[in-house]
Protein backbone atom coordinates (compact mmCIF):
# COMPACT_ATOMS: atom_id res chain seq x y z
CA UNK A 1 0.00 0.00 0.00
CA UNK A 2 2.77 2.47 0.87
CA UNK A 3 4.73 1.73 -2.29
CA UNK A 4 1.84 3.10 -4.31
CA UNK A 5 2.52 6.51 -2.75
CA UNK A 6 5.88 6.35 -4.52
CA UNK A 7 4.68 4.76 -7.74
CA UNK A 8 1.97 7.32 -8.45
CA UNK A 9 4.24 10.43 -8.64
CA UNK A 10 7.20 8.56 -10.15
CA UNK A 11 5.09 6.97 -12.88
CA UNK A 12 3.47 10.35 -13.43
CA UNK A 13 6.92 11.84 -13.93
CA UNK A 14 7.74 9.19 -16.52
CA UNK A 15 4.40 9.74 -18.24
CA UNK A 16 5.01 13.46 -18.61
CA UNK A 17 8.52 12.95 -19.96
CA UNK A 18 7.41 10.27 -22.43
CA UNK A 19 4.32 11.96 -23.83
CA UNK A 20 4.80 12.05 -27.62
CA UNK A 21 4.98 15.23 -29.60
CA UNK A 22 4.86 18.67 -28.09
CA UNK A 23 1.71 18.86 -25.95
CA UNK A 24 0.55 22.34 -24.90
CA UNK A 25 1.33 23.51 -21.36
CA UNK A 26 -2.33 23.19 -20.38
CA UNK A 27 -2.30 19.48 -21.11
CA UNK A 28 0.90 18.99 -19.11
CA UNK A 29 -0.67 20.81 -16.21
CA UNK A 30 -3.82 18.71 -16.46
CA UNK A 31 -1.80 15.49 -16.37
CA UNK A 32 0.15 16.68 -13.33
CA UNK A 33 -3.02 17.70 -11.49
CA UNK A 34 -4.61 14.33 -12.28
CA UNK A 35 -1.60 12.42 -10.97
CA UNK A 36 -1.37 14.55 -7.82
CA UNK A 37 -5.10 14.16 -7.21
CA UNK A 38 -4.65 10.40 -7.35
CA UNK A 39 -1.78 10.70 -4.89
CA UNK A 40 -3.97 12.70 -2.49
CA UNK A 41 -6.80 10.17 -2.78
CA UNK A 42 -4.42 7.29 -2.08
CA UNK A 43 -2.98 9.16 0.90
CA UNK A 44 -6.51 9.39 2.27
CA UNK A 45 -6.89 5.65 1.58
CA UNK A 46 -3.77 5.03 3.69
CA UNK A 47 -5.21 7.28 6.39
CA UNK A 48 -8.37 5.14 6.55
CA UNK A 49 -6.25 2.02 7.04
CA UNK A 50 -4.05 3.71 9.65
CA UNK A 51 -4.51 2.71 13.31
CA UNK A 52 -4.02 5.84 15.49
CA UNK A 53 -3.77 3.74 18.64
CA UNK A 54 -0.58 2.05 17.43
CA UNK A 55 2.51 4.18 18.01
CA UNK A 56 4.99 2.01 16.13
CA UNK A 57 5.42 1.76 12.37
CA UNK A 58 2.48 0.25 10.50
CA UNK A 59 1.88 -1.24 7.04
CA UNK A 60 5.56 -2.12 6.90
CA UNK A 61 6.85 -3.22 3.50
CA UNK A 62 10.27 -4.84 3.32
CA UNK A 63 12.31 -6.11 0.40
CA UNK A 64 16.03 -6.96 0.41
CA UNK A 65 17.93 -4.74 -1.97
CA UNK A 66 21.71 -4.36 -1.54
CA UNK A 67 22.46 -6.50 1.51
CA UNK A 68 26.21 -5.95 1.30
CA UNK A 69 25.88 -2.29 2.25
CA UNK A 70 22.76 -2.59 4.41
CA UNK A 71 20.44 -0.89 1.92
CA UNK A 72 16.97 -2.43 2.08
CA UNK A 73 13.71 -1.25 0.56
CA UNK A 74 11.75 -0.89 3.77
CA UNK A 75 8.79 1.44 4.25
CA UNK A 76 6.56 2.14 7.23
CA UNK A 77 4.26 4.83 8.53
CA UNK A 78 3.34 6.10 12.00
CA UNK A 79 1.79 9.11 13.67
CA UNK A 80 4.83 11.25 12.90
CA UNK A 81 4.93 10.57 9.17
CA UNK A 82 1.20 10.16 8.41
CA UNK A 83 0.30 13.87 8.82
CA UNK A 84 3.32 14.94 6.77
CA UNK A 85 2.43 12.58 3.93
CA UNK A 86 -1.02 14.18 3.83
CA UNK A 87 0.47 17.69 3.86
CA UNK A 88 2.84 16.76 1.03
CA UNK A 89 0.00 15.39 -1.10
CA UNK A 90 -2.22 18.43 -0.49
CA UNK A 91 0.38 21.16 -0.98
CA UNK A 92 1.98 19.62 -4.06
CA UNK A 93 -1.47 19.54 -5.63
CA UNK A 94 -1.98 23.18 -4.61
CA UNK A 95 1.36 24.08 -6.23
CA UNK A 96 0.33 22.47 -9.52
CA UNK A 97 -3.13 24.03 -9.50
CA UNK A 98 -1.75 27.51 -8.80
CA UNK A 99 0.94 27.31 -11.45
CA UNK A 100 0.07 29.85 -14.10
CA UNK A 101 0.82 29.37 -17.76
CA UNK A 102 4.32 27.92 -18.11
CA UNK A 103 5.60 28.62 -21.59
CA UNK A 104 9.20 27.65 -20.86
CA UNK A 105 9.71 23.87 -20.68
CA UNK A 106 6.35 22.96 -19.11
CA UNK A 107 7.02 19.24 -19.52
CA UNK A 108 10.11 19.42 -17.31
CA UNK A 109 8.50 21.81 -14.82
CA UNK A 110 5.57 19.56 -13.96
CA UNK A 111 7.73 16.43 -14.09
CA UNK A 112 10.00 17.99 -11.46
CA UNK A 113 7.01 18.77 -9.24
CA UNK A 114 5.94 15.13 -9.36
CA UNK A 115 9.48 13.89 -8.78
CA UNK A 116 9.86 16.07 -5.67
CA UNK A 117 6.53 14.88 -4.30
CA UNK A 118 7.52 11.23 -4.72
CA UNK A 119 10.93 11.81 -3.15
CA UNK A 120 9.37 13.53 -0.12
CA UNK A 121 6.94 10.63 0.32
CA UNK A 122 9.86 8.24 0.20
CA UNK A 123 11.79 10.20 2.83
CA UNK A 124 8.82 10.28 5.21
CA UNK A 125 8.13 6.56 4.76
CA UNK A 126 11.68 5.16 4.69
CA UNK A 127 12.53 2.73 7.48
CA UNK A 128 16.15 2.39 6.42
CA UNK A 129 18.77 5.07 6.96
CA UNK A 130 20.35 4.77 3.52
CA UNK A 131 16.95 4.65 1.84
CA UNK A 132 15.97 7.84 3.66
CA UNK A 133 19.18 9.49 2.48
CA UNK A 134 18.53 8.53 -1.15
CA UNK A 135 15.08 10.09 -1.08
CA UNK A 136 16.36 13.08 0.91
CA UNK A 137 18.92 13.81 -1.81
CA UNK A 138 16.56 13.02 -4.68
CA UNK A 139 14.60 16.24 -4.19
CA UNK A 140 17.74 18.42 -4.19
CA UNK A 141 18.45 18.75 -7.93
CA UNK A 142 14.78 19.08 -8.98
CA UNK A 143 14.24 21.96 -6.57
CA UNK A 144 17.47 23.58 -7.69
CA UNK A 145 16.23 23.42 -11.27
CA UNK A 146 12.82 24.84 -10.36
CA UNK A 147 14.51 27.87 -8.81
CA UNK A 148 17.29 28.33 -11.38
CA UNK A 149 15.06 28.01 -14.48
CA UNK A 150 11.71 29.49 -13.41
CA UNK A 151 12.91 31.89 -10.71
CA UNK A 152 13.43 35.66 -10.58
CA UNK A 153 16.20 37.90 -11.82
CA UNK A 154 18.78 36.66 -9.29
CA UNK A 155 17.71 33.04 -9.52
CA UNK A 156 21.18 31.72 -10.38
CA UNK A 157 22.68 33.08 -7.16
CA UNK A 158 19.78 31.91 -4.99
CA UNK A 159 19.67 28.45 -6.57
CA UNK A 160 23.42 27.94 -6.24
CA UNK A 161 23.35 29.04 -2.61
CA UNK A 162 20.51 26.62 -1.92
CA UNK A 163 22.38 23.81 -3.66
CA UNK A 164 25.60 24.36 -1.71
CA UNK A 165 23.91 24.58 1.68
CA UNK A 166 21.72 21.56 1.07
CA UNK A 167 24.63 19.54 -0.31
CA UNK A 168 26.55 20.15 2.91
CA UNK A 169 23.46 19.07 4.82
CA UNK A 170 23.37 15.79 2.91
CA UNK A 171 27.07 15.13 3.45
CA UNK A 172 26.73 15.58 7.22
CA UNK A 173 23.68 13.34 7.42
CA UNK A 174 25.30 10.60 5.36
CA UNK A 175 28.45 10.93 7.43
CA UNK A 176 26.44 10.39 10.61
CA UNK A 177 24.73 7.31 9.18
CA UNK A 178 28.00 5.81 7.98
CA UNK A 179 29.66 6.71 11.27
CA UNK A 180 26.98 4.72 13.08
CA UNK A 181 27.97 1.67 11.03
CA UNK A 182 31.67 2.32 11.55
CA UNK A 183 31.45 2.71 15.32
CA UNK A 184 29.13 -0.27 15.83
CA UNK A 185 30.79 -2.56 13.28
CA UNK A 186 27.40 -3.32 11.72
CA UNK A 187 25.90 -2.61 8.29
CA UNK A 188 22.37 -2.80 9.65
CA UNK A 189 20.88 0.56 8.62
CA UNK A 190 17.34 -0.21 9.72
CA UNK A 191 15.78 2.05 12.30
CA UNK A 192 15.06 -0.91 14.53
CA UNK A 193 16.91 -2.06 16.44
CA UNK A 194 18.61 1.21 17.31
CA UNK A 195 22.32 0.54 17.73
CA UNK A 196 23.25 3.66 19.68
CA UNK A 197 23.29 1.68 22.94
CA UNK A 198 26.51 0.08 21.67
CA UNK A 199 28.22 3.46 21.35
CA UNK A 200 30.17 5.49 23.86
CA UNK A 201 28.71 8.87 24.82
CA UNK A 202 31.48 10.63 22.89
CA UNK A 203 30.62 8.77 19.70
CA UNK A 204 26.93 9.46 20.18
CA UNK A 205 27.55 13.18 20.65
CA UNK A 206 29.74 13.29 17.53
CA UNK A 207 27.14 11.59 15.34
CA UNK A 208 24.28 13.56 16.86
CA UNK A 209 26.19 16.80 16.24
CA UNK A 210 26.48 15.97 12.55
CA UNK A 211 22.75 15.27 12.36
CA UNK A 212 21.89 18.47 14.22
CA UNK A 213 23.89 20.63 11.83
CA UNK A 214 22.74 18.68 8.78
CA UNK A 215 19.07 18.92 9.60
CA UNK A 216 19.56 22.41 11.06
CA UNK A 217 20.61 23.59 7.60
CA UNK A 218 17.49 22.08 6.06
CA UNK A 219 15.02 23.42 8.64
CA UNK A 220 16.75 26.06 8.61
CA UNK A 221 17.96 27.28 11.99
CA UNK A 222 20.18 30.26 12.73
CA UNK A 223 22.97 30.64 11.60
CA UNK A 224 22.38 28.21 8.71
CA UNK A 225 19.28 30.04 7.50
CA UNK A 226 20.75 32.49 5.01
CA UNK A 227 19.87 30.44 1.94
CA UNK A 228 16.14 30.45 2.71
CA UNK A 229 15.16 34.14 2.21
CA UNK A 230 17.10 34.28 -1.06
CA UNK A 231 15.55 31.04 -2.32
CA UNK A 232 12.03 32.20 -1.46
CA UNK A 233 12.53 35.65 -2.96
CA UNK A 234 13.69 34.27 -6.30
CA UNK A 235 11.47 31.20 -6.49
CA UNK A 236 8.07 31.32 -8.15
CA UNK A 237 5.03 31.26 -5.90
CA UNK A 238 4.21 27.53 -6.39
CA UNK A 239 7.81 26.60 -5.63
CA UNK A 240 7.77 28.74 -2.48
CA UNK A 241 4.61 26.93 -1.39
CA UNK A 242 6.37 23.60 -1.88
CA UNK A 243 9.59 24.75 -0.22
CA UNK A 244 8.04 26.25 2.93
CA UNK A 245 5.08 23.93 3.27
CA UNK A 246 6.76 20.60 2.60
CA UNK A 247 10.51 20.54 2.08
CA UNK A 248 11.50 22.34 5.28
CA UNK A 249 9.64 19.61 7.17
CA UNK A 250 12.24 17.09 6.01
CA UNK A 251 14.61 18.81 8.43
CA UNK A 252 12.28 18.83 11.43
CA UNK A 253 11.12 15.30 10.69
CA UNK A 254 14.73 14.10 10.49
CA UNK A 255 15.56 15.87 13.74
CA UNK A 256 12.81 14.00 15.56
CA UNK A 257 13.09 10.65 13.80
CA UNK A 258 16.87 10.27 13.71
CA UNK A 259 18.33 12.74 16.20
CA UNK A 260 15.94 12.16 19.08
CA UNK A 261 14.95 8.68 17.98
CA UNK A 262 18.42 7.16 17.56
CA UNK A 263 20.45 8.99 20.22
CA UNK A 264 18.15 9.58 23.21
CA UNK A 265 20.96 9.53 25.78
CA UNK A 266 23.09 12.05 23.90
CA UNK A 267 19.99 14.10 23.14
CA UNK A 268 19.31 14.49 26.86
CA UNK A 269 22.86 15.83 27.31
CA UNK A 270 22.61 18.50 24.59
CA UNK A 271 18.93 19.35 25.17
CA UNK A 272 19.61 22.54 27.22
CA UNK A 273 21.77 23.90 24.40
CA UNK A 274 19.09 22.98 21.85
CA UNK A 275 16.58 25.00 23.86
CA UNK A 276 18.92 28.01 23.72
CA UNK A 277 19.39 27.47 19.98
CA UNK A 278 15.61 27.39 19.54
CA UNK A 279 15.13 30.67 21.40
CA UNK A 280 17.86 32.37 19.36
CA UNK A 281 16.31 31.19 16.09
CA UNK A 282 12.83 32.30 17.09
CA UNK A 283 13.93 35.77 18.20
CA UNK A 284 16.30 36.33 15.28
CA UNK A 285 13.73 35.21 12.72
CA UNK A 286 11.10 37.52 14.23
CA UNK A 287 13.37 40.56 14.47
CA UNK A 288 14.70 40.01 10.94
CA UNK A 289 11.12 39.79 9.64
CA UNK A 290 10.28 43.15 11.23
CA UNK A 291 13.14 44.76 9.28
CA UNK A 292 11.94 43.57 5.85
CA UNK A 293 10.27 45.71 3.20
CA UNK A 294 9.66 42.83 0.79
CA UNK A 295 6.51 40.93 1.77
CA UNK A 296 7.92 37.61 0.57
CA UNK A 297 11.15 37.98 2.52
CA UNK A 298 9.12 38.84 5.60
CA UNK A 299 7.14 35.60 5.29
CA UNK A 300 10.40 33.71 4.62
CA UNK A 301 12.04 35.02 7.80
CA UNK A 302 8.89 34.13 9.72
CA UNK A 303 9.56 30.50 8.77
CA UNK A 304 12.97 30.69 10.44
CA UNK A 305 11.29 31.74 13.67
CA UNK A 306 8.42 29.29 13.53
CA UNK A 307 10.65 26.31 12.85
CA UNK A 308 12.49 27.19 16.06
CA UNK A 309 9.37 26.16 17.98
CA UNK A 310 9.85 22.61 16.72
CA UNK A 311 13.40 22.56 18.05
CA UNK A 312 12.21 23.81 21.44
CA UNK A 313 9.59 21.07 21.55
CA UNK A 314 12.16 18.46 20.57
CA UNK A 315 14.60 19.68 23.22
CA UNK A 316 11.95 19.27 25.91
CA UNK A 317 10.91 15.87 24.49
CA UNK A 318 7.74 15.56 26.54
CA UNK A 319 4.64 13.90 25.08
CA UNK A 320 2.84 17.26 25.00
CA UNK A 321 5.71 19.18 23.42
CA UNK A 322 6.35 16.51 20.78
CA UNK A 323 2.66 16.51 19.90
CA UNK A 324 3.00 20.27 19.60
CA UNK A 325 5.95 19.77 17.24
CA UNK A 326 3.77 17.69 14.92
CA UNK A 327 1.04 20.33 15.11
CA UNK A 328 3.59 23.03 14.36
CA UNK A 329 4.88 21.23 11.29
CA UNK A 330 1.39 20.74 9.90
CA UNK A 331 0.03 24.18 10.81
CA UNK A 332 3.13 25.97 9.52
CA UNK A 333 2.85 24.04 6.26
CA UNK A 334 -0.72 25.22 5.73
CA UNK A 335 -0.25 28.78 6.98
CA UNK A 336 3.00 29.46 5.10
CA UNK A 337 1.50 28.03 1.89
CA UNK A 338 -1.50 30.33 2.28
CA UNK A 339 0.66 33.40 2.94
CA UNK A 340 2.99 32.75 0.00
CA UNK A 341 0.02 32.25 -2.34
CA UNK A 342 -1.51 35.54 -1.20
CA UNK A 343 1.78 37.40 -1.56
CA UNK A 344 2.08 35.93 -5.05
CA UNK A 345 -1.37 37.24 -5.96
CA UNK A 346 -0.45 40.72 -4.71
CA UNK A 347 2.76 40.67 -6.75
CA UNK A 348 1.03 39.61 -9.96
CA UNK A 349 -1.70 42.22 -9.60
CA UNK A 350 0.49 45.15 -8.56
CA UNK A 351 3.96 44.30 -9.87
CA UNK A 352 5.60 44.86 -6.48
CA UNK A 353 5.94 43.37 -2.99
CA UNK A 354 7.44 46.53 -1.46
CA UNK A 355 5.62 47.57 1.71
CA UNK A 356 6.76 51.15 1.14
CA UNK A 357 4.92 51.22 -2.18
CA UNK A 358 1.62 49.43 -1.59
CA UNK A 359 -1.36 50.97 0.16
CA UNK A 360 -5.06 50.24 0.54
CA UNK A 361 -5.27 46.85 -1.16
CA UNK A 362 -8.29 46.00 0.98
CA UNK A 363 -10.31 48.55 -1.01
CA UNK A 364 -13.66 46.79 -1.63
CA UNK A 365 -14.26 48.23 -5.10
CA UNK A 366 -10.92 48.62 -6.84
CA UNK A 367 -8.50 46.63 -4.70
CA UNK A 368 -8.11 43.00 -3.62
CA UNK A 369 -10.65 42.63 -0.80
CA UNK A 370 -10.82 38.83 -0.88
CA UNK A 371 -7.04 38.52 -0.88
CA UNK A 372 -6.78 41.06 1.92
CA UNK A 373 -9.35 39.25 4.04
CA UNK A 374 -7.53 35.94 3.71
CA UNK A 375 -4.22 37.69 4.39
CA UNK A 376 -5.60 39.00 7.68
CA UNK A 377 -6.80 35.50 8.54
CA UNK A 378 -3.40 34.03 7.63
CA UNK A 379 -1.41 36.47 9.73
CA UNK A 380 -3.79 35.95 12.66
CA UNK A 381 -3.17 32.21 12.40
CA UNK A 382 0.60 32.70 12.18
CA UNK A 383 0.52 34.98 15.22
CA UNK A 384 -1.23 32.24 17.20
CA UNK A 385 -4.67 33.73 17.75
CA UNK A 386 -7.18 31.34 19.39
CA UNK A 387 -9.37 29.43 16.99
CA UNK A 388 -6.54 29.03 14.47
CA UNK A 389 -4.11 26.18 13.88
CA UNK A 390 -1.16 28.31 14.98
CA UNK A 391 -2.61 28.78 18.44
CA UNK A 392 -2.98 25.03 19.06
CA UNK A 393 0.56 24.23 17.95
CA UNK A 394 2.20 27.03 19.92
CA UNK A 395 0.14 26.33 23.03
CA UNK A 396 1.16 22.66 23.01
CA UNK A 397 4.82 23.50 22.42
CA UNK A 398 4.90 26.09 25.19
CA UNK A 399 2.85 24.01 27.61
CA UNK A 400 5.05 20.96 27.09
CA UNK A 401 8.34 22.89 27.25
CA UNK A 402 7.75 25.35 30.07
CA UNK A 403 8.46 22.93 32.98
CA UNK A 404 11.79 21.85 31.47
CA UNK A 405 13.07 25.14 30.03
CA UNK A 406 11.07 28.09 31.38
CA UNK A 407 13.45 30.82 30.22
CA UNK A 408 13.83 29.50 26.68
CA UNK A 409 10.07 29.00 26.48
CA UNK A 410 9.38 32.55 27.64
CA UNK A 411 11.80 33.90 25.05
CA UNK A 412 10.00 31.92 22.37
CA UNK A 413 6.73 33.39 23.64
CA UNK A 414 8.25 36.83 23.08
CA UNK A 415 9.04 35.73 19.55
CA UNK A 416 5.43 34.71 19.13
CA UNK A 417 4.41 38.20 20.19
CA UNK A 418 6.82 39.70 17.66
CA UNK A 419 5.06 37.66 14.97
CA UNK A 420 1.98 39.76 15.57
CA UNK A 421 4.12 42.90 15.29
CA UNK A 422 5.67 42.25 11.89
CA UNK A 423 2.54 40.84 10.34
CA UNK A 424 0.55 43.78 11.68
CA UNK A 425 3.06 46.03 9.92
CA UNK A 426 2.51 44.07 6.71
CA UNK A 427 -1.27 44.26 6.84
CA UNK A 428 -1.40 47.88 7.99
CA UNK A 429 0.99 49.15 5.34
CA UNK A 430 -0.21 47.16 2.34
CA UNK A 431 -3.92 46.65 2.89
CA UNK A 432 -5.25 49.63 4.86
CA UNK A 433 -5.49 53.27 3.90
CA UNK A 434 -6.27 54.78 0.49
CA UNK A 435 -5.53 52.52 -2.48
CA UNK A 436 -2.22 53.49 -4.05
CA UNK A 437 0.83 52.07 -5.78
CA UNK A 438 3.34 54.87 -5.34
CA UNK A 439 6.82 54.39 -6.79
CA UNK A 440 9.49 55.02 -4.14
CA UNK A 441 11.50 57.03 -6.68
CA UNK A 442 8.78 59.67 -6.63
CA UNK A 443 7.91 60.19 -2.94
CA UNK A 444 6.19 63.50 -3.63
CA UNK A 445 3.64 61.87 -5.91
CA UNK A 446 0.18 61.43 -4.41
CA UNK A 447 -1.90 58.28 -4.58
CA UNK A 448 -2.92 57.20 -8.07
CA UNK A 449 -6.66 57.38 -7.80
CA UNK A 450 -7.15 55.55 -11.12
CA UNK A 451 -5.72 52.30 -9.75
CA UNK A 452 -8.09 49.40 -10.39
CA UNK A 453 -6.73 45.91 -9.82
CA UNK A 454 -7.95 42.93 -11.80
CA UNK A 455 -9.89 40.16 -10.08
CA UNK A 456 -8.33 36.96 -8.79
CA UNK A 457 -8.57 33.82 -10.91
CA UNK A 458 -11.02 31.14 -9.65
CA UNK A 459 -8.28 28.53 -9.21
CA UNK A 460 -6.38 30.91 -6.93
CA UNK A 461 -9.54 31.74 -5.03
CA UNK A 462 -10.41 28.09 -4.45
CA UNK A 463 -6.93 27.03 -3.34
CA UNK A 464 -6.41 29.93 -0.95
CA UNK A 465 -9.89 29.48 0.46
CA UNK A 466 -9.26 25.75 0.90
CA UNK A 467 -6.03 26.39 2.81
CA UNK A 468 -7.74 29.02 4.96
CA UNK A 469 -10.52 26.58 5.83
CA UNK A 470 -7.90 23.97 6.73
CA UNK A 471 -6.18 26.44 9.06
CA UNK A 472 -9.46 27.25 10.80
CA UNK A 473 -10.71 23.66 11.01
CA UNK A 474 -7.44 22.44 12.50
CA UNK A 475 -7.70 25.19 15.09
CA UNK A 476 -11.32 24.42 15.95
CA UNK A 477 -11.08 20.62 15.84
CA UNK A 478 -7.48 19.85 16.87
CA UNK A 479 -8.43 16.39 18.16
CA UNK A 480 -8.32 15.04 14.61
CA UNK A 481 -4.57 15.55 14.32
CA UNK A 482 -3.94 14.93 18.00
CA UNK A 483 -5.64 11.56 17.88
CA UNK A 484 -3.59 10.67 14.82
CA UNK A 485 -0.18 11.39 16.35
CA UNK A 486 -0.34 11.20 20.14
CA UNK A 487 0.50 7.48 20.36
CA UNK A 488 3.68 7.94 18.34
CA UNK A 489 4.80 11.10 20.13
CA UNK A 490 4.18 9.45 23.49
CA UNK A 491 6.29 6.50 22.39
CA UNK A 492 9.04 8.82 21.16
CA UNK A 493 9.02 10.76 24.43
CA UNK A 494 9.23 7.54 26.42
CA UNK A 495 12.45 6.26 24.89
CA UNK A 496 14.86 4.82 27.47
CA UNK A 497 17.07 7.32 29.29
CA UNK A 498 15.27 10.28 27.77
CA UNK A 499 14.58 12.15 30.98
CA UNK A 500 15.73 15.72 30.69
CA UNK A 501 15.94 16.19 34.43
CA UNK A 502 18.32 13.27 34.77
CA UNK A 503 20.89 15.01 32.59
CA UNK A 504 21.18 17.85 35.05
CA UNK A 505 19.63 20.08 32.41
CA UNK A 506 18.51 23.07 34.29
CA UNK A 507 20.43 25.55 32.26
CA UNK A 508 17.36 27.51 31.17
CA UNK A 509 15.22 27.04 34.16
Amino acid sequence: MLSILLLIPFLGTALLLLLPGDPPPGRMRAVAITVLSLQLLWSLRVLLAFDPGEGALQMVESLPWVDSIGLDYRLGIDGLSMPLVLVNAALTLVSAVCTRDISQRPRIYFALLLLISGAVNGAFLADNLLLFFLFYELELIPLWLLISIWGGADRAYAATKFLLFTAVSGVLILGAFLGLALFTGSVDFSLSPVLSDRLSMGSQLLLLGALLIGFGIKIPLVPFHTWLPDAHTQASTPVSVLLAGVLLKLGTYGLLRFGLGMFPEAWAVVAPWLAIWAAVSVLYGSLAAIAQRDMKRMVAFSSVGHMGYVLLAAASATPVSLLGAVFQMVSHGLISALLFLLVGIVYRKTGTRDLEVLRGLLNPERGLPFTGTLMILGVMASAGLPGMAGFISEFLVFRGSLPSYPLATLLCMVGSGLTAVYFLLLVNRAFFGRLAITPPTDPARDSRLDVRLAGVAPRETLTTLGLALGVVLLGLVPATLGHLSESTTALLAGLPSLVVASSGAGGLG
